[in-house]
């Protein structure tokens, strides 16, 4: 694998920064925050008009049929200029569609392309864990229909979404098992109820509530044995790309305080000068190309449909770690106005904050790691591409 973009990536990664550049200022993050939907529709309008969001999708269905990493390279500039934008919310849940979706689901990509349909997921409940063993909204088999009952937590852009992609348990009419499955909502649907939550980003996550919500058969995602691979392809798009959008914004973050070393000055020479800012500058460009390495590796292994669930884990464990000590660092090197909230750099701390605790925390993704390393049979060697152990079947 070779993580350096080659001349056609290269070019989209800058044609979309150059964008976010001229449109997305600071000031337009702070006024998203303050709105009710969070994010904004002009620049998203302009941003779907430019054909990012089907540069990854089927050509059958409107788009480029492009690798997934031309996403993750467009995610990085995202999370770079704090795109009030729900690319990463819908995007997640329409690669899962163009993975295991029906005919029908397929259709929908269309109008995702284009920018008309916006999607959100759901997988995180009451017990906040980044499991598919914690999922416990039931999906109840009735007739031609699936009964939903539950919460999910931490729901990212419901309120604007039209649809929903929710993790959820399945039981039979006999109330059997049936292990876990993801399933299509329309978010209008009778029964569901949608409680903003005031987070760090200040962004649009929801706690939504579904009671008794019947959504028909033809909405689950994939086929019955497909259950558990759907809800894993969910939550590892969900896990990685969230790493692209850190990297972006962490590495933003260094370069401010880089520039702002150069020319702040103590006792006759730029701070830059001293070494104990020079090691901090260091550790955080190491902490950054570290994420880019593993962050676009995980990527890379996913659009070539290799196993790929540690490398996830690998990539957002230390994403979670070295992205936000980043910016803390990058905090201290301005000091006291570096803390301040009207301060810009604060946006990107909140951001990535926020970001390290979504899509699994550092200790769920060592423990994935640990699993492949210690309970997979036979000699383990460093550098060789491990598996999990395979999971019952549903």
């Amino acid at each position: 694998m070779d993580v350096l973009s080659d001349e056609q990536e290269a070019l989209i990664q800058r044609t979309a920064g150059e964008f976010l550049a001229a449109e997305c200022p600071p000031s337009l993050v702070r006024a998203v925050e303050k709105s009710e939907e969070k994010y904004s529709k002009q620049l998203w309008t302009k941003f779907a008009d430019l054909g990012w969001l089907g540069l990854c999708l089927p050509e059958e269905q409107g788009g480029q049929g492009l690798p997934l990493t031309y996403l993750g390279l467009v995610l990085e500039e995202v999370g770079r200029y704090l795109a009030p934008l729900p690319v990463h919310s819908t995007m997640v849940p329409a690669l899962v569609l163009a993975s295991f979706g029906t005919p029908v689901q397929m259709k929908l990509l269309e109008r995702v392309a284009c920018g008309e349909l916006l999607l959100s997921f759901g997988i995180v409940e009451r017990s906040g864990r980044w499991s598919t063993d914690a999922i416990a909204l039931s999906g109840r088999r009735d007739g031609n229909d699936i009964v939903l009952n539950g919460s999910k937590y931490f729901v990212d852009n419901f309120r604007i979404a039209q649809k929903c992609m929710v993790a959820v348990r399945m039981f039979g009419a006999d109330g059997g098992d049936e292990g876990p499955a993801a399933v299509l909502v329309d978010t209008a649907s009778a029964g569901i109820h949608c409680e903003p939550l005031l987070t760090t980003a200040k962004d649009g996550e929801s706690v939504v509530r579904f009671d008794d919500v019947r959504v028909p058969q033809s909405n689950r995602v994939g086929a019955p044995r497909q259950g558990r691979a759907a809800v894993d392809a969910l939550m590892d798009y969900a896990s990685v790309f969230l790493v692209s959008q850190m990297q972006g914004a962490a590495r933003r973050a260094m370069e401010f305080a880089v520039e702002y070393v150069k020319h702040r000055e103590a006792f006759g020479q730029p701070i830059g000068a001293f070494q104990a800012i020079q090691h901090m500058a260091a550790d955080m460009v190491n902490a950054v190309d570290g994420t880019q390495l593993l962050g676009r590796e995980a990527v890379w292994r996913l659009s070539r449909g290799l196993p790929a669930r540690v490398e996830v884990a690998q990539a957002k464990s230390f994403a979670n770690e070295k992205c936000l000590m980043v910016c803390r660092s990058a905090q201290q090197m301005h000091g006291g106005i570096g803390f301040i909230a009207e301060f810009d750099l604060n946006l990107w701390y909140r951001r990535v904050t926020s970001w390290t605790l979504r899509g699994g925390t550092t200790y769920e993704h060592r423990a994935r790691i640990a699993s492949a390393l210690l309970d997979t049979p036979g000699e383990v060697r460093l550098g060789r591409a491990l598996e999990l152990p395979a999971a019952a079947p549903d």
